[in-house]
């Protein structure tokens, strides 16, 4: 056994080392992660997590080299009860240098709860589809961008940076197919705002390569390529095929959930995000540098999964777990 965690770790430790190698062309050399496990991945699980694991399981990712961690989601408990904690978690978890600690804010009234807590940055989630934006924040299109001008603008007095989610970019489980120029219509109220980065979310996973392609293709003649990141579900298994192809339009920024955590309820048969580890794995094995310890990344992963009772989705951490 001790053999094979040995030639797990230097599998492993020999994909890193392609850090030295030039990147392949037409790639980004460096691409920033944002994990958002402890608060996508989370806020769906029907038990409730204990503050505490939480806390753990952020110290954890924050040892692994990523920059952005979403911690958690300051909304009404009333609507995710899993998030009820997230001014416990906030004030709990040890906070590293050079680490970025993110919140969800639906309002006004959370912006305020996340400031008191000493966020760094918060976020603000819209959608590209109006059926899917009634059915999560309830209310329209419309009605939420001028929800998020007023937290826009209480941002700017306390100069907190604010990013802005999409949702639906690629498919919606009530409408289907979404208008690309639909997307880049949201994507650049948003950017107006004030928003300093779009995430571009297929929330349910029904994205491919060239869809991919083509909506970043029209997106980005309204959003700058630099300010545009992708989140991608892998419910059909298109996940990393479909930031590989992003990578290949110049995007930089990827959002991902350790462990696979996460996915969206609304979505029949949807398997969560693509996993950190996988996303890290992907990026090692092109020459791009993350900044990130894939098997520290494995370990939080493996933390939280049991934690929940479930198997880590990571195909990484499969891999290697088995050859232990």
């Amino acid at each position: 056994m001790a053999v094979r965690r040995l030639l797990s770790s230097k599998f492993l430790e020999k994909v890193s080392k392609n850090y030295s190698q030039a990147t392949i062309a037409g790639f980004p050399s460096f691409v920033k992660i944002v994990e958002v496990g402890p608060r996508d991945g989370l806020q769906n699980e029907k038990a409730i997590v204990p503050a505490q694991t939480k806390i753990e399981f952020i110290n954890k990712l924050s040892e692994t080299g990523l920059s952005v961690i979403e911690v958690t989601s300051f909304v009404s408990p009333k609507w995710i009860p899993q998030m009820a904690d997230h001014t416990e978690v906030m004030t709990g978890i040890k906070r590293h240098p050079g680490v970025i600690y993110q919140a969800l804010v639906p309002n006004v009234k959370g912006f305020h709860s996340a400031i008191n807590a000493k966020v760094d940055e918060i976020a603000i989630f819209g959608a590209a589809s109006e059926s899917f934006s009634k059915k999560n924040i309830n209310c329209s299109i419309e009605d939420s961008l001028k929800r998020f001008d007023a937290v826009l603008e209480e941002a700017k007095k306390t100069n907190t940076p604010v990013r802005g989610y999409v949702s639906c970019v690629l498919g919606c489980p009530y409408e289907g197919e979404i208008d690309p120029e639909k997307v880049a219509w949201v994507s650049k109220k948003m950017l107006d705002m004030g928003c300093y980065e779009i995430s571009l979310g297929d929330t349910i996973g029904v994205g491919t390569p060239g869809k991919m392609k083509t909506l970043i293709s029209t997106v980005s003649r309204d959003v700058p390529i630099q300010k545009l990141a992708v989140h991608c579900h892998d419910t059909y298994g298109q996940a990393l095929a479909n930031i590989f192809a992003a990578l290949q339009m110049g995007i930089s920024v990827v959002d991902s959930s350790v462990a696979g955590l996460g996915g969206c309820p609304y979505a029949k048969g949807a398997s969560g995000n693509v996993s950190t580890e996988d996303v890290v794995y992907l990026m090692n094995g092109l020459s791009i540098k993350t900044g990130v310890n894939i098997q520290k990344l494995i370990e939080a992963g493996l933390f939280i999964s049991s934690a929940l009772g479930q198997q880590t989705h990571s195909k990484v951490a499969q891999a290697t777990k088995s050859s232990l």
